[in-house]
């Protein structure tokens, strides 16, 4: 599970669950159900996460859908998006229980339909129920902790959360290569959803004791959240257009590329709190960094495997093996910043772990140089994602912390947006010019013979963007407390 009595922070204050004398923690009696049930939760979608995309290439295969492959993740990607704002709304108004169960009855629906699809567009129909009920669940569970949570164990329960990503990180690739050799593709899908329902029977009595309805004071305003649907929707198909574009290098894209432009630009403008895109003190800048820190290394991470078997010889797996300790220094960083001594120096705690995410970004594409040692490179990775703990975790304390009980949802949905849509943004344009500069030419096959590794520029290019991003991040890290009148 990752969570046990070690690993999880004892801080101060006596509280509901506690006797005499003792410190209340997230596996003190009155949150011990609740902590396991979300946690679960979370390690469920992480394994999910890091299976399908083993698998999607012989579902794909099978189903003469190779064509369509993009679209089986891009339709989750979009998708989400509507599912975060609908359940911001949702939990502003009626608290985090109702969007949470329906998110994940959504997303285990999701899954039987992939797991049981006869066409390649029905599985894509399946991701894109996955998505809806992805994107209702990551803003409930972030609802859940700050309505069922004190403030002082808000940093532990996301640090938790990192956890749950560590296991399925580095045993994912290798159950779902096994299920899908020995059993085949369609139970990596199948045998998820009964997995879930454990964990929701255990956490649903204390949520509903602990987070049910909507805060106090809250105003429903059900013109206003319809409008934030359609919203979202434009965002989604604005987003979707720009993947299609950047896929197509032809003049002719250049039309889906400026009607998804114009449908994504205004609308997320709305959505994002104002002042985010300047980096304006506070919540602006929290929302906005947490999109900069996400891209700039999904960029990176995206292309190290391709890097390193095309222009070093690498085996794929090899490759991504190169990866896999990251999970582990990730929820180190995340565990270092839920310790209270670190709760006055936030500020600088986040803008460390930019600089080792920045360090970790630029210093990969130096193992371009063939006297480079690739271990070099595997090293600079786990600091980056030791950065990476400390600052994702950060931030969502951060938000929690300067949100208003009947804002949390719209907040953590603007949070889960920035985060989305920087991904598929930075990878949409990277991916462009990676294909401009002849990476698109690269053979897997062939590894770094026959020319293969000729295109090195393209390479070099990806992380130069990816790290300048990240760079000034460190520049918005300054800026996420409110300066005092």
């Amino acid at each position: 599970m990752g969570v046990d009595e070690e690993t999880v922070a004892v801080v101060g204050g006596i509280g509901e669950g506690a006797g005499p004398g003792e410190k209340v923690t997230v596996l003190s009696g009155a949150y011990r159900a609740l902590t396991f049930g979300i946690v679960s939760v979370v390690l469920l979608i992480a394994f999910e996460a890091t299976a399908v995309g083993t698998a999607m290439p012989v579902a794909a295969d099978e189903l003469n859908g190779i064509s369509l492959y993009a679209y089986a993740f891009s339709a989750f990607f979009t998708t989400s998006l509507v599912g975060m704002v609908a359940s911001g709304q949702w939990c502003d108004r009626r608290g985090p229980v109702p969007p949470l169960a329906t998110g994940i009855v959504a997303f285990g629906a999701g899954l039987v339909l992939s797991g049981t699809a006869a066409s390649m567009w029905m599985l894509v129909l399946g991701r894109a129920v996955q998505g809806v009920g992805g994107g209702l669940v990551i803003v409930a569970l972030y609802v859940t902790v700050s309505r069922a949570y004190p403030e002082a164990l808000r940093p532990t329960v996301m640090a938790a959360f990192a956890a749950s990503w560590v296991v399925p990180s580095i045993v994912g690739p290798l159950i779902s290569g096994t299920v899908t050799e020995h059993l085949g593709w369609r139970w990596v899908f199948l045998g998820i959803p009964v997995l879930v329902v454990l964990p929701l029977a255990v956490m649903m009595p204390p949520l509903r004791r602990r987070a049910a309805g909507p805060p106090e004071g809250v105003v429903k305003e059900a013109k206003a959240g319809s409008r934030r649907i359609r919203l979202a929707l434009a965002v989604a198909l604005g987003a979707g257009l720009l993947q299609y574009a950047g896929q197509d290098l032809r003049p002719l894209s250049l039309v889906p590329a400026l009607a998804g432009a114009a449908l994504l630009v205004p609308s997320v403008r709305a959505l994002l709190p104002r002042g985010t895109f300047l980096a304006a003190r506070g919540l602006p800048a929290v929302v906005l960094l947490r999109g900069m820190a996400a891209g700039s290394y999904i960029v990176a991470e995206s292309f190290v495997p391709l890097m390193l078997v095309t222009q070093r010889g690498l085996s794929v797996t090899m490759a991504g093996l190169t990866l896999a300790a990251g999970g582990l220094t990730w929820a180190l960083g995340s565990f270092l910043q839920s310790r209270p001594r670190m709760e006055p120096h936030r500020e600088r705690l986040v803008r460390t772990g930019m600089a080792l995410v920045t360090f970790g970004i630029a210093y990969a594409p130096l193992v371009l140089v063939h006297s480079v040692p690739v271990w070099t490179l595997v090293v600079a990775l786990t600091l980056s994602c030791l950065g990476m703990g400390m600052v994702i975790s950060s931030l969502s304390v951060l938000l929690l912390r300067l949100s208003a009980p009947e804002e949390t949802g719209r907040n953590s949905a603007a949070l889960q947006m920035s985060d989305s849509l920087s991904n598929v943004l930075l990878l949409a344009a990277t991916g462009a010019v990676f294909a401009a500069l002849g990476g698109g030419a690269v053979s897997v096959e062939s590894g770094a013979e026959e020319g293969s590794a000729a295109k090195p520029a393209a390479f070099v290019v990806v992380y130069l963007v990816s790290a300048l991003v990240a760079a000034l991040g460190v520049f918005v890290g300054g800026r996420l407390h409110r300066r005092e009148p």
